[in-house]
């Protein structure tokens, strides 16, 4: 779900005060982390090329420009993007592989996607006072929805990168094109008919593109490198996190405990610990195989 238009008041379930306390604290963490785990990924080169610097900045000033961030979101995202513009292999627990290269193309099409749905049927939404800020995205909506992929990174753990990458853009197009068109919306946890935009509802046609979406995303993140079966297990990651989202958005976010911001950074851990869980559970019963 999307932050709602300034102008409108406020909307949400969750005390205002509460909402960005909570951003806030999300920020102070993550940010931090973000800067350090860019520092560790490019300290350790011996060739040290300004490309991936150079092409995160530029990603950065574009999505500023365009006023899909503010400036400190702009920020955040250079960070992100850095993380994954590195093509140097990285070598953990986890993996040893250059995941980075077929991250990039991920994050694009999650830009490009998300940029499209948030512009899509704009009018509608400001209407309904579901639409996004005309000032873009803030710094706490950027962590919330990249934070995760940009840690998965850094450690190698390529599943959960692209996991939470696609989970984030079927997020975001869900609920931006479900919003839009206007059409049912049902309550995930009880089926009942409400009003499109409502914290927890799913609609069809939402559903679907975000779906979608997420497929496209994978696709992008999987040129060259993943076998169709990792392709498979990191789509449904994506999927089950969208519908664990809207399950969140049904009872922690609708009772005010939670916040739309750490709604999104759980969803995306839950994406990206899928692909985990399922591997873990294969190796040590050997089914699945």
């Amino acid at each position: 779900m999307q932050e709602v238009a300034g102008d409108l008041g406020w909307r949400k379930a969750i005390p205002e005060l509460r909402d960005r306390l909570q951003s806030k604290c999300l920020v102070g963490i993550v940010a931090p982390l973000l800067f350090i785990e860019a520092v560790v990924v490019y300290l350790p080169l011996t060739s040290f090329s300004t490309v991936p610097l150079l092409s995160s900045f530029g990603f950065a000033v574009l999505v500023w420009v365009l006023r899909s961030a503010t400036l400190p979101a702009a920020g955040v995202g250079f960070l992100v993007c850095a993380i994954l513009a590195q093509t140097s292999a990285v070598s953990t627990g986890f993996s040893s592989l250059s995941i980075n290269r077929p991250a990039v193309p991920a994050l694009i099409s999650l830009f490009v996607l998300t940029f499209a749905a948030t512009r899509f049927g704009r009018k509608k939404k400001e209407a309904r006072g579901v639409a996004e800020a005309r000032k873009g995205r803030r710094a706490s909506q950027i962590v919330a929805n990249l934070g995760v992929a940009a840690l998965c990174a850094s450690v190698g753990w390529y599943d959960g990168c692209i996991a939470a990458l696609a989970e984030a853009t079927a997020d975001t197009v869900s609920s931006e094109i479900g919003q839009a068109l206007g059409g049912p919306t049902w309550m995930i946890t009880t089926l009942r008919r409400v009003p499109p935009g409502k914290d927890g509802g799913v609609s069809l046609a939402g559903t679907i593109a975000g779906i979608a979406c997420a497929g496209v995303v994978v696709v992008a993140g999987s040129l060259g490198h993943a076998t169709s079966p990792e392709k498979f297990l990191i789509f449904a990651a994506a999927c089950a996190g969208l519908f664990f989202d809207s399950l969140l958005g049904a009872t922690v976010e609708k009772r005010g405990w939670l916040g739309n911001d750490l709604v999104n950074f759980g969803s995306t851990i839950f994406a990206a610990a899928v692909p985990y869980a399922w591997l873990l559970a294969r190796d040590k019963t050997g089914l699945f195989r």
